[in-house]
């Protein structure tokens, strides 16, 4: 089957109906497509994605070298193993997506091109009514019963662009990582690279290979793992014969005890992960290298710790064909950038890794019985539901473990969910927030005392707020939901249910 078939010709003008809707064809809305045929075989429903084909950031990001910062035991599904290196390029994530697809024929049930406008809810017939607009403006409605929000988080080719002085002025390219275009030639050229994280250490090692030089600005230093791109415990496995399901399991089991035991360090000794970080770091530099360009001034995990598979970050330094420079840019110049400190960094180039904008919900224009809904002024249940908003989920992922970890569970959630309104004979689901709770002051969606990169804290006035309490709030501890959400009482306190009656008459 082609996984790249396209979409059956829905009618002109006709109103398409379905149980559910997902919004999105990147890992979180394929988990949700192949968590619907598996658990609810008897459910339509339809996966409606913008862009012309699935992956999500793995089709849309193309600046050079492009890959995953968590290894794919665990950013890969949980039900289908993953067998190459555990950090992957985005055209090997696409290979092991578009697998799954083919093998599951999901691909009947998505619809490429669908860049949706408006969802509107409807009490009285408990629907959704989502307008898409195709590429050659075409509108096409879909209805449905639940929607499952799976869209990512932020905007896809658009970056955040900061304003410095005197960009206007620079004499060569300016270029962001969000919008980058492939056929950019930097073969040569001197080349300055603005941000840092995990992004920048994918970026100036891939640049490094064919610029005369590149140059990383940061204005704060990340941390960074280095290690080889190969799981040792994967390694032994193989060759004595354990089919991959197997290993992919154990692997996976592995990684996860690992990251535990690092995520409960970082809290109860954040100066000696801090030691054992840099001294990791250290070792791959040349002697005498400055280390306060790799020492950031926050505990690790506050932001994401950075994996550099092989240290390919750290060899283009002892190479010479890579520096850094940390501080605060001045401005921007003719013939490259000076920083406040007076330093002179020239450049034929410039490129902006600064990070990218939130996208809330996909940017679309949601209103609940004709009324615009701000989905601010909402409380979330876990992450994935929302006060005031019927028949809906939201996936949002971890950032301390992968993301996919929390898609496949929010699917598990979702589809048990949907299966105990049917057996409620339930149309419709919301959560509510307690008595007790209605006056409660209200929390953002991350702590930033817990967890505080640059696209939460311009966008967290978008975000559902949270209130005192577990189940009210996004958890980072993916350790602890992994047995909460699948014990959750789907007749507690927190859920409402109903049933309509124009939707019993029918």
């Amino acid at each position: 089957m082609d996984a790249h078939a396209p979409a059956r010709a829905v009618p002109e003008g006709a109103i398409t109906e379905v149980d559910v809707l997902v919004v999105g064809a990147g890992i979180s809305g394929l988990s949700a497509a192949w968590h619907l045929q598996q658990r609810l075989p008897h459910k339509r429903f339809l996966v409606l994605e913008r862009e012309a084909s699935y992956g999500g950031t793995w089709l849309t990001h193309k600046f050079p070298g492009i890959r995953s910062d968590s290894d794919l035991y665990t950013f890969g599904f949980g039900f289908k193993p993953w067998v190459g290196p555990p950090i992957a390029t985005a055209a090997e994530i696409q290979a092991y997506l578009g697998e799954m697809i083919a093998e599951n024929g999901l691909d009947q049930h998505i619809r490429y091109n669908h860049s949706i406008e408006t969802a509107a809810w409807d009490s009285a017939t408990a629907r959704w009514t989502l307008t898409a607009c195709l590429p050659d403006g075409t509108r096409r409605q879909y209805r449905a019963r639940f929607l499952w929000m799976a869209q990512g988080y932020y905007r896809h080719h658009q970056g955040h662009w900061p304003d410095y002085p005197g960009m206007a002025d620079f004499k060569g390219p300016i270029l962001h990582t969000e919008e980058w275009d492939e056929a950019t030639d930097y073969s040569g050229k001197r080349v300055v690279l603005i941000g840092s994280g995990a992004t920048a250490a994918t970026v100036v090692p891939a640049m490094a290979e064919t610029a005369a030089h590149i140059t990383m600005i940061q204005r704060s230093p990340t941390y960074f793992i280095p290690g080889r791109n190969a799981n040792e415990l994967a390694d032994v496995l193989r060759p004595l014969g354990v089919d991959e399901a197997t290993i992919h399991d154990i692997v996976r089991r592995k990684i996860l005890f690992d990251q535990d035991q690092v995520v409960q360090q970082c809290r109860a000794a954040p100066e000696t992960v801090a030691a054992e970080l840099l001294a990791g770091v250290q070792a791959l530099l040349p002697d005498g290298f400055d280390m306060r360009h790799f020492t950031p001034s926050y505990r690790p995990w506050r932001q994401r710790i950075a994996f550099v598979p092989d240290g390919d970050l750290f060899a283009g330094v002892r190479a010479g064909k890579a520096d850094i420079v940390t501080g605060t840019i001045q401005r921007f110049t003719p013939t490259g950038v000076e920083m406040a400190d007076g330093t002179q960094v020239p450049a034929d180039m410039i490129v902006l890794a600064t990070g990218f904008n939130l996208c809330v919900f996909g940017d679309i224009a949601f209103s609940i019985d004709g009324r615009p809904l701000d989905m601010g002024d909402s409380v979330t249940w876990r992450g994935m539901m929302f006060t005031g908003v019927p028949n809906l989920v939201w996936v949002f992922g971890y950032f301390r473990a992968s993301w996919t970890l929390r898609s496949d569970m929010i699917s598990e959630f979702t589809c048990r969910l949907l299966q105990h309104m049917d057996e409620k004979g339930a149309d419709r689901v919301e959560v509510q927030l307690p008595p007790e709770l209605a006056d409660a002051p209200r929390g953002p969606w991350v702590d930033p005392e817990d967890f505080n990169p640059g696209y939460l804290a311009r966008g967290q006035h978008l975000l559902p707020k949270t209130a005192p309490g577990p189940e009210w709030r996004h958890s980072q501890d993916y350790w602890r939901e992994k047995d909460e959400i699948p014990r959750v009482d789907l007749d507690g306190p927190a859920f409402r249910y109903a049933r309509t009656r124009v939707a019993a008459q029918a």
